[in-house]
């Protein structure tokens, strides 16, 4: 028998996967009438030229491959449901705008990357330092919902801020088990430093454009948000200028 119809044949008797143990209730018992004669006939080869399944297992490696899970965030893999957009985009991609987004974005993000490469740091540093600034006191748990990244990954760049002395982290007031992040005074100097190199690119492009080019640019890039989403970005970004005026 070769590996591929042992794998069939494993599969309808429930015992590969998370149906092992579980066959009962998630899929067919070895003794449900009728699953023998099929497995029979798997093996016999007289299923192939109509089962579609078995074809394509046939096809399948046995060769492993490595996946490094710590890297997977499957809270940014949730399943959002169908977007009007997808289903009215026109049968030619935007090429012009797809493209100025990402040099757009290239060299937005340009400028301060010269200035965290001297540091030892990445953009992953620089986020993190950004929506700290922004919001003091935000816990790890907002962070991460941000940023969609593994608790992992963000673990290794909070720990570089917090030993080089740009953040700290503080006991929850109400819940000491809660961890809540701050900017020191040097990493708000450079938050600023390098929210203010974006600035510089920003206001000189909005200059370019001309009258109402801010509103526009505010309109459309909110508009490219989720729209599950964009509301709560909204908010989030308006109590954060709030919350920084009222600091003064």
């Amino acid at each position: 028998m070769s590996s591929a119809e042992r794998l069939v044949q494993a599969s309808l008797l429930g015992r590969t996967g998370f149906a092992s143990g579980l066959k009962s209730r998630y899929g067919p018992d070895s003794s449900e009438p009728g699953l023998r004669d099929r497995c029979n006939r798997c093996r016999s080869g007289s299923v192939r030229e109509h089962d579609h399944f078995v074809l394509t297992v046939s096809r399948i490696t046995n060769r492993p491959k490595y996946v490094n899970m710590a890297d997977i965030n499957l809270s940014a893999l949730k399943d959002r449901g169908p977007r009007d957009e997808a289903r009215s985009a026109p049968d030619e991609p935007m090429w012009d705008l797809i493209e100025l987004l990402f040099f757009a974005y290239r060299d937005f993000v340009g400028d301060p990357d010269d200035v965290l490469a001297k540091l030892g740091f990445g953009r992953a540093h620089h986020r993190v330092l950004h929506f700290v600034n922004r919001n003091p006191g935000m816990k790890v748990a907002d962070l991460l919902d941000i940023l969609r990244i593994t608790k992992q990954s963000l673990g290794r760049v909070l720990k570089q801020l917090v030993d080089e002395g740009y953040v700290v982290q503080k006991e929850g007031e109400r819940d000491r088990r809660q961890r809540l992040l701050f900017v020191t005074d040097k990493g708000e100097a450079l938050a600023m430093k390098l929210a203010r190199l974006q600035t510089v690119r920003i206001t000189r492009a909005l200059d370019d454009v001309g009258p109402g080019a801010h509103e526009a640019a505010r309109k459309f890039l909110a508009a490219v948000i989720d729209a599950d989403d964009r509301a709560g970005v909204l908010d989030f970004i308006a109590r954060a200028n709030l919350a920084r005026r009222r600091r003064g």
